[in-house]
């Protein structure tokens, strides 16, 4: 097994093509649009947070989500409306509760060793991304809040991470620009933030010069594969003329669904269900225009838990805000009030903050109804996945790569019985 196809170029399907470079396979990465990073990887909220790592499957989160359902600026939003997608979705992450505690210390298990994976690669590479490591905190507003929080961090510091609580004084002087009362919060020192776009856009670059070959404006359609076990790839390539589009197969010893949302879709052409759901999210980058902007925006990254909105310092002139939770189906529509709440947040928090010129962005989160993602083999020989990290892809992305390319190894070395790399 030599030659390894990749679907999707975000940052699982990017980290997943170093990995196996590294590994001396022949690897090559398809997407359907022109640039890799254009979907969820495009202007997420900018943090590597293990500290963000509790799963949702907690009764708590059913209480607030009914609460909500009434509001249209609420922080978790769902669409009532039948959809058998939809609502198999939210039957299995029912399921899921009882997996609370073991699913989130198992994901703060995985988002540590992804924390040293990435910073190796970007040191290793030259990637620039705006990274800064100046921890993430969490504020809460209320007594009610605060303790719930702890709760969890009990959960976070069984997994390893490092985390402790602060005071409402404390919390100035982390982060002098922030200008609300808080009850009280948490702090990740090792947690940090970037740019996941400028990330995967210099990992696709490390990438073609490493020799991973990437077809790009490609829609893969359908897989066929022959008695030898080689896979066939039937893909659509958008020509410069947009009206055409040349059809092409490319023979393959191994498929990788990286695919984010579609993922779903491309499982069940490959005999698996892999029931990835489009949990919208949006953001704004605002841009910081003028010195009295810059000095008001904070540098520290925030999670405020209250209203699910999470913030990064992207280099000294672009603001991240970004939050929301929608259950609405496939809908990329960038709606106003959902854009609003982010916009009179960072208007509240951060007055000293020009908020004329804000660039709203939506994105589907990939998530699966455990809220871990699918990493290893499918029902077929020599299919594999990595997907489905949900609002953590950034954060993990790093070790699932690593993981599922390891996997892959250990199956073409047993193939050519030869012990694994």
């Amino acid at each position: 097994m030599k030659r390894i196809a990749v679907i999707g170029a975000g940052v699982t399907g990017v980290t997943t093509a170093y990995a196996l470079i590294q590994r001396g396979f022949d690897v090559t990465v398809f997407d359907r649009h022109r640039y890799a990073a254009m979907e969820t990887s495009f202007a997420n909220g900018g943090q590597l947070s293990v500290s963000n790592a509790e799963v949702w499957n907690h009764v708590a989160t059913l209480a607030k989500a009914l609460r909500w359902m009434l509001r249209r600026d609420a922080p978790l939003l769902l669409n009532p409306a039948p959809a058998w997608h939809k609502y198999s979705w939210i039957y299995e992450f029912l399921r899921q509760i009882p997996n609370y505690r073991a699913n989130t210390i198992e994901t703060v298990r995985i988002a540590l060793q992804a924390r040293q994976h990435l910073f190796s690669i970007a040191e290793k590479e030259g990637i620039e991304f705006d990274l800064e490591r100046r921890g993430i905190l969490h504020v809460y507003h209320d007594r009610k809040g605060f303790e719930a929080a702890a709760a969890v961090n009990s959960l976070l510091r069984e997994g390893g991470l490092v985390r402790h609580a602060v005071a409402e004084g404390e919390i100035r002087s982390i982060e002098p620009a922030l200008q609300a009362s808080c009850y009280g919060g948490f702090f990740t020192p090792s947690d940090s933030t970037g740019d996941i776009h400028k990330f995967t856009r210099g990992l696709t670059a490390a990438c073609e010069r490493l020799g991973v070959t990437f077809h790009f404006d490609t829609s893969v359609t359908s897989f066929a594969r022959d008695e030898s076990g080689l896979f066939t790839l039937i893909a659509e390539h958008r020509t410069e003329d947009a009206a055409s589009h040349d059809v092409c197969d490319h023979r393959f010893d191994a498929v990788v669904i990286c695919a984010g949302v579609m993922s779903r879709q491309f499982a069940a052409m490959l005999g698996d269900h892999v029931n990835v759901y489009p949990v919208k999210g949006y953001s704004i980058t605002v841009c910081l225009d003028d010195e009295a902007s810059r000095n008001a925006a904070p540098w520290v990254s925030l999670l405020d838990d209250g209203a699910k909105i999470v913030t990064s310092r992207l280099g000294k002139d672009r603001f991240r805000v970004a939050g929301t939770a929608e259950i609405n189906g496939f809908s990329r529509d960038i709606r106003a009030d959902r854009i609003a709440p982010l916009v009179d947040w960072t208007r509240r928090h951060f007055p000293g903050v020009a908020t004329s010129r804000v660039i709203p962005w939506t994105g589907l989160r990939p998530m699966l109804p455990s809220m871990l993602p699918k990493v290893g083999k499918g029902k077929l020989p020599n299919v594999f996945y990595n997907t489905g990290h949900g609002h953590l892809g950034w954060t993990l992305s790093a070790a699932t790569a690593e993981t599922v390319a390891g996997v892959i190894a250990q199956s073409a070395a047993a193939s050519a019985h030869l012990p694994p790399a």
